[in-house]
């Protein structure tokens, strides 16, 4: 129990760091209502990236810095394709995401490893390491809280709200003179380059950049905007709180997958699990309305007919 115990800070930690990808997901998805999947890819690129600068003996902040803008530039390729050529957006991030696994393996193969880089905390100058927990999470608290309030005055601008009117409604944002088409690149661009810099930011904690480290990214980032609007739908709609709703998310997310494994439960079915997870949160609701709209039918039917049965009475 107290190993168990032991592990939380490390499992909010990394919820943390997940729960930055997870708010690019959340700009794309619930924002400008468009399921990007070039996140499996832009997520790679930013750790890929950053870990290349770090070991070929550049400042992590350099790293970052340089993940961030590979990120911005995969969501402006995403929105390109989607914009200019008309390729629908999911197809468009699939494109994306195919050529990134290639990019992303030249961008490693800058240095004299290929699919794996190591950069440890020992060797190496990182902003934090998971070899100090409490040390780490004071600052990527601080990170969380830094782009949280960002991205909140950014949305409160006319820019940020001109985006979030172009995923409530294209046709008629269109009509108040927005250009929809720039929105729609610009918010990719943001989400991808928040992604990309949670790429970068793990690559550092975990002590190394893998190739393979965003496979099913967007269903992790998924599960947190999705637990996370659950939780904050019935607090508050207001923006600031769901951006936060979605660490919430991701956090528990995290701290559910700890418990799991401490549990011994196979981890050749977490990704299944986070899978099922999706569905229930997002299937649930839907099916809930439906079965209430239903019964509000039959009652509504059965007071008509009473109504009709006690008109028929009284002549």
């Amino acid at each position: 129990m107290l190993n168990y115990l032991a592990s939380l800070p490390g499992a909010v930690v990394l919820g943390l760091i997940w729960g930055v990808m997870a708010l690019g997901v959340f700009i794309s998805y619930k924002i400008l209502d468009i399921p990007d999947l070039t996140v499996d890819g832009s997520f790679v690129t930013g750790g890929a990236v950053c870990a290349v600068v770090i070991y070929m003996g550049g400042s992590f902040w350099l790293g970052l810095l340089l993940g961030l803008v590979a990120g911005i530039v995969s969501g402006l390729i995403t929105g390109l394709l989607h914009t200019l050529l008309g390729i629908p957006a999911i197809l468009a991030g699939i494109l994306t995401q195919l050529a990134l696994w290639s990019v992303n393996l030249k961008i490693m193969s800058l240095t004299d490893l290929s699919s794996n880089i190591p950069i440890p905390s020992r060797s190496f100058t990182v902003i934090f390491s998971q070899l100090h927990i409490y040390d780490a999470l004071w600052k990527i608290a601080l990170i969380v809280l830094i782009l949280v309030l960002a991205f909140y005055l950014f949305f409160g601008t006319q820019l940020g709200a001109s985006i979030r009117a172009t995923g409530n409604n294209q046709r008629m944002s269109r009509a108040q003179g927005i250009n929809t088409k720039f929105n729609i690149v610009l918010g990719l661009m943001l989400s991808n380059g928040i992604v990309a810099f949670s790429g970068a930011l793990l690559a550092m904690y975990q002590g190394f950049a893998d190739i393979n480290m965003g496979r099913g990214a967007i269903v992790i980032g998924l599960c947190a905007v999705v637990i996370g609007t659950a939780i904050t739908k019935r607090i508050s709609p207001n923006f600031l709180v769901r951006m936060v709703g979605v660490f919430v998310g991701a956090v528990i997310y995290y701290l559910v997958y700890q418990t799991v494994v401490f549990l011994g439960f196979d981890t050749d079915l977490l990704k299944m699990l986070a899978a099922i997870v999706v569905a229930l949160f997002l299937g649930v609701p839907y099916v809930y309305k439906n079965v209430r709209a239903y019964v509000n039918r039959i009652k509504q039917n059965k007071r008509l007919l009473a109504a009709g049965g006690n008109e028929n009475d009284r002549a």
